[in-house]
C-alpha cells in the first residue's frame, strides 16, 4: 500500500432521522443498519482499508463515541481517533485532522469520507479514489467525487461542472444548495450536475493552504497548537481551544470559495443512508415490496413496508401499507413512510411528554 495515502472517516453525526435505532448515545454509524453483520462504520473502514494502511486511517467523531469506535475498529489505536469536544460542523475537524496528518507526513494525500454511505462496488470505489489521489499528487487541486444523479432529488446538494469540458476530471463551476423539484429536474436535463456526496480527496499541503487563504483565523487558531499535535499534550489543547473555532462546513468555508476545485464522476453505486426510506430503497423486497432487517415477519395483505428489529423477533403485519415499523428495546415506532422527514422532530416531542 502507498504509505502517503491517508483517510479520515467522518463519524460524529447523530442520524436523528433514523430514530429510534439511532440515538445521541448510539448513532446510526455504529449500527448494522442492513443486517450484514457489520456496522456502517465497520463497512466504511473495511472498504477504505483495502487502499489505505490501517495506521493511516483516522476517525473523526464526538468524544462520547471513543469507546464505541475502538470496540468496533480494534485495528486502530486511540491516537487515530480525533475527538470533537464540541459540535462545530466539518471545517474545524477536517483542518485539525489535516494538520495532524501533515505533521506526520508532509507528502500525505488525504481522503475525507462519511461513515454512513452504502457502496457495493468496492473495486470501482477504490479505483476512483486512487485516481483522485494521483490527480491530487500531481497538481494543487481539491478533488471531490460526484454522484451521477438518477432522479431529481431535492434532498441533496449538487455540484455543477464546466459543461464544455469532455474530461474525466472536470473543474467545478459552483456548488448548488438543495434545489426545489423543478430546479432539480433542470439540473438533470442540463447533464453537468452531480450529487454532492461529501467525499473529498486532496494533498494535506493543498487543503492546509486553502485554510490559510479562506479561513485564516481558523488556521491560525489551530496551528498555534502545532507543537502539541500528535503528542500527549494534544488532548488538553483540543479541549481548551476547539470550541472557540467558527461553526462552519468545509463546503461553505473552503470549497465554495476556492478556485482549484475539481470533480470526478463516481463510477460506483452509492446510497446516502440518511432516512428509513433510503434504507428501504437499498434493501431486497418480497413480492409485496416489503423490506425486512433482523426480523422474522409474516406479512398478510401488507405492502411497501420496512420492518426493523434489533434482534430476531417474530413480527406479524396485516393490512398495513407504506409504513416504517421499528422495534428497539423500549421504543416501538409505527410511522408512515411519506412522513419520514418528520421523524427527527418526534424526539423532542417524546422527551417533553415522557421524560
Amino acid at each position: 500500500m502507498n504509505q502517503n495515502y491517508f483517510a479520515v472517516i467522518m463519524a460524529g453525526g447523530i442520524g436523528s432521522r433514523f430514530w429510534p435505532v439511532s440515538t445521541s448515545n448510539y448513532p446510526k454509524q455504529f449500527h448494522d443498519m442492513l443486517g450484514t453483520g457489520q456496522s456502517l462504520l465497520q463497512k466504511t473502514y473495511a472498504r477504505i482499508n483495502k487502499i489505505v494502511p490501517a495506521e493511516n486511517i483516522y476517525i473523526l467523531t464526538n468524544e462520547r463515541y471513543l469507546q464505541l469506535t475502538l470496540e468496533q475498529l480494534p485495528d486502530i489505536s486511540e491516537q487515530q481517533v480525533v475527538l470533537e469536544p464540541a459540535m462545530r460542523n466539518t471545517a474545524p475537524c477536517i483542518l485539525l485532522a489535516a494538520l495532524k496528518i501533515q505533521k506526520q507526513n508532509p507528502n500525505a494525500l488525504m481522503l475525507v469520507a462519511p461513515s454512513d454511505h452504502w457502496i457495493e462496488d468496492e473495486e470501482a470505489y477504490a479505483n476512483d479514489v486512487i485516481r483522485c489521489y494521483k490527480a491530487s499528487e500531481e497538481a494543487d487541486i481539491l478533488m471531490t467525487l460526484g454522484i451521477l444523479p438518477t432522479f431529481p432529488n431535492t434532498g441533496y446538494g449538487y455540484i455543477e461542472s464546466d459543461s464544455e469540458e469532455n474530461l474525466e476530471i472536470k473543474k467545478v463551476k459552483q456548488f448548488r444548495e438543495k434545489p426545489d423539484y423543478e430546479t432539480a429536474k433542470r439540473f438533470l436535463a442540463d447533464g453537468n450536475f452531480l450529487w454532492n456526496a461529501g467525499i473529498f480527496i486532496w494533498s494535506v499541503k493543498s487543503i492546509v493552504n486553502s485554510y490559510k487563504t479562506h479561513l485564516n483565523q481558523m488556521y491560525t487558531h489551530f496551528f498555534s497548537g502545532w507543537n502539541q499535535l500528535n503528542t500527549p499534550e494534544e488532548k488538553a489543547f483540543i479541549q481548551k481551544e476547539y470550541a472557540k473555532a467558527e461553526n462552519i462546513s468545509i463546503d461553505y468555508g473552503i470549497l465554495e470559495k476556492a478556485e482549484n476545485v475539481y470533480v470526478k464522476p463516481a463510477t460506483f453505486d452509492w446510497n446516502d443512508l440518511g432516512t428509513w426510506g433510503a434504507l428501504y430503497d437499498k434493501l431486497s423486497k418480497d413480492e409485496q415490496d416489503n423490506a425486512t432487517v433482523n426480523a422474522k415477519v409474516l406479512y398478510r395483505e401488507a405492502s411497501n413496508n420496512i420492518v426493523f428489529t434489533s434482534r430476531k423477533k417474530f413480527v406479524v403485519v396485516e393490512e398495513l401499507n407504506d409504513y416504517i415499523i421499528v422495534d428497539k428495546e423500549d421504543v416501538l415506532l409505527i410511522y408512515p413512510k411519506r412522513k419520514e422527514q418528520e421523524i427527527k422532530m418526534l424526539i423532542n416531542e417524546v422527551d417533553e411528554k415522557y421524560k
